[in-house]
């Protein structure tokens, strides 16, 4: 739920507020802003104390955000996008003839009625992505499952903004489709780490060791993925 804290100085700050089973207010900066994660019987004046006194981490953090923000994407011929970790270049095409988009060497040739359209051609680029981060994911899921010895599960696609992956404990999976532009190496650390929750539904000790099992550097893929997340935002 949206929610607006007022610092002392009038200054007010949005931030979504997630009720969770959890006996701590935990803090995250996202591409949106502040997101809280609260306990469900937290007392809203006792939330609002505990988020003044962070108050200073939480100015810092959206400053930084701020300055880290990159320009959301043109969708125009010759604006270079990310796939599987490498940069391509978004090729728009007019003709009235129906075709299908194509990645050819380092150019997404997409064709398009009307270049000038540029919804049209983001509708066009996004659905590409999505197909190919579907199927992308499905083999890696499938992969994972073998190594962890369980059936593959389902796979779903996520449109978060804040979470790249989730496995709920009717082992669902969902992937958010904008992986699809980071390196192999992390695209597969992400779905290591929701399928070894099909072990142990929690991020405790026997959890990290399931990990390591499936995905041994998931420390440094972690944190390049935090590193990559504004660049992966822009779509």
């Amino acid at each position: 739920m949206q929610q607006t804290l007022t610092l002392a100085n009038g200054q007010q700050i949005p931030y979504q507020l997630e009720l969770r089973p959890r006996r701590t207010v935990g803090l995250k900066i996202t591409q949106q802003g502040l997101v809280v994660h609260a306990p469900k019987r937290i007392v809203l004046h006792q939330l609002n104390q505990i988020l003044q006194e962070k108050s200073t981490w939480i100015i810092n953090k959206l400053a930084l955000r701020e300055a880290n923000t990159l320009a959301p994407v043109q969708w125009q011929d010759g604006e270079h996008l990310l796939f599987l970790g490498q940069d391509i270049v978004l090729q728009v095409i007019e003709t009235k003839a129906k075709k299908n988009i194509q990645l050819s060497g380092t150019e997404l040739i997409t064709h398009v009625k009307d270049a000038n359209n540029h919804l049209l051609v983001g509708k066009k680029v996004v659905q590409w992505y999505q197909q190919q981060a579907y199927e992308d994911f499905v083999r890696r899921v499938e992969i994972c499952a073998t190594k962890l010895g369980v059936k593959p599960p389902p796979v779903k696609l996520s449109n978060a903004q804040s979470r790249w992956g989730s496995c709920n404990s009717l082992g669902q999976v969902r992937l958010n489709w904008r992986l699809i532009q980071a390196p192999p190496q992390i695209i597969h650390y992400v779905v290591c780490h929701e399928l070894a929750h099909l072990k142990e539904m929690n991020h405790s000790a026997r959890f990290y060791a399931v990990l390591a099992q499936l995905f041994p550097h998931y420390n440094e893929a972690e944190k390049l993925l935090k590193q990559l997340s504004p660049q992966l935002h822009r779509l």
